[in-house]
């Protein structure tokens, strides 16, 4: 199966969108952590129909117009890591759940650390909405596109 990506601007700076030509996979901050690396045989295809989806959605969403995101998504991860972010999914626009919140929304409540490990994970950011995970004292922590980014993301949405 071919992969397609794309570099796109955005207000938290360059985001790689990847998709395996049905669902995107991957949606990273560049100036993150975990970012994969281009490999030869991906294709750049701004035109691509997933990738355009997902371009759009996200200008939507920091234009302020976008809730919800619909673009089909496909992270690639363990069966505890999915679990965690599609918790993660289920957190509405502008709020937040604390790391033992979302433990427990996986049925596994003193897993507060791996939850973490998870969401640092996370191959689908903002889409897959790690950033409305905070500290159980209501502190922003732990976020792989840079928490100057969390606390931007925060405030679009109105929780901050």
């Amino acid at each position: 199966m071919t992969t397609y990506y794309l570099l796109h601007e955005s207000p938290v700076g360059e985001l790689m969108l990847v998709c395996n030509g049905k669902a995107l996979t991957d949606l990273h901050i560049i100036a993150g952590k975990y970012v994969p690396r281009v490999r030869s045989d991906w294709v750049r295809d701004e035109g691509h129909g997933v990738l355009q989806q997902a371009r759009h959605e996200l200008d939507e969403y920091f234009a302020g117009k976008l809730r919800t995101f619909a673009i089909p998504l496909e992270p690639r991860g363990t069966d505890f890591q999915k679990r965690a972010w599609a918790a993660l999914s289920r957190i509405p626009f502008g709020e937040t759940r604390t790391y033992g919140q979302q433990a427990r929304a996986v049925g596994q409540p003193t897993a507060v650390r791996a939850i973490g490990a998870a969401n640092g994970r996370n191959p689908i950011g903002i889409i897959v909405p790690c950033h409305r995970v905070i500290g159980a004292n209501g502190t922003l922590t732990g976020y792989a596109g840079g928490l100057g980014n969390k606390e931007l993301l925060l405030k679009l949405e109105g929780v901050l």
